[in-house]
């Protein structure tokens, strides 16, 4: 990675102001700190697996931005331990990073933006985590869509909802957040039958694309977790406007 590729990731925090105010005015307020999605960004280059092919993503959705790292903890690490200890997994990568002045000391990035967060007023990051990822995720505020933009979503998204997504799926896409084992989301809908829950429920989000494993190639495998798709989320974005 080029530090030119880095300058521009980096600028993702700077540049992160979709709180629009609708009072006629320009003015635009910033609704995440911009130094804590910093942190998120650098620490998820800084710690992420190497070996593998994947990329430090990030989505932003309506009601959330996430930054995904590739490889899961470190050997010797558990989620409980983040923000108490850290176990750096590119010590001469993070070192680089900290003589840039872009990182602090080992194990203080969680603490800090846990404390960003609470200065700026929002929920502090949640952290999701299996064998292959890590999940950090910011909650946005879900501001009501009035007028005309309601019209022109209406007429786009309605068919697509009604045509291809049943009650159950929609139950499920609404309890889905980050990453959830069957288990949990089983438990979230309130169901007790495996069977059921599989053929009326998490079965057909796979087959509509709404849902995807997070371990692909080992369906079966006992860390096996869930997420939307980007398809997914605009459903979910769609359900979202239709409750307002």
């Amino acid at each position: 990675m080029t530090k030119y590729e880095l300058d521009s990731l980096i600028s993702l925090g700077e540049g992160f102001t979709t709180e629009f105010k609708r009072s006629g005015t320009a003015n635009i307020g910033r609704e995440l700190p911009a130094d804590a999605l910093r942190e998120a960004l650098v620490n998820a280059i800084a710690h992420r697996d190497y070996r593998s092919t994947a990329n430090v993503q990030v989505h932003i959705y309506q009601d959330r931005l996430e930054i995904i790292s590739p490889g899961g903890l470190p050997a010797g690490m558990r989620k409980q331990d983040l923000g108490r200890r850290s176990v750096p997994r590119n010590p001469l990568l993070f070192g680089i990073l900290y003589r840039m002045g872009l990182v602090e000391q080992v194990g203080s990035g969680i603490n800090r933006m846990r404390q960003l967060c609470a200065e700026h007023g929002v929920p502090e990051p949640e952290i999701d985590t299996d064998d292959a990822w890590v999940t950090l995720t910011f909650q946005r505020k879900i501001e009501k869509v009035t007028g005309e933009v309601t019209g022109e979503v209406t007429g786009e998204v309605t068919g697509e909802v009604t045509g291809e997504v049943t009650g159950e799926v929609q139950a499920l896409l609404q309890k889905l957040r980050g990453m959830m084992t069957r288990q949990e989301l089983q438990n979230s809908l309130g169901l007790k039958s495996e069977e059921n829950f599989r053929k009326r429920y998490l079965v057909p989000a796979l087959d509509a694309g709404l849902v995807k494993m997070t371990i692909p190639d080992r369906p079966h495998s006992s860390k096996q977790k869930y997420r939307l798709t980007e398809k997914g989320q605009r459903i979910l974005d769609s359900l979202h406007r239709g409750g307002t």
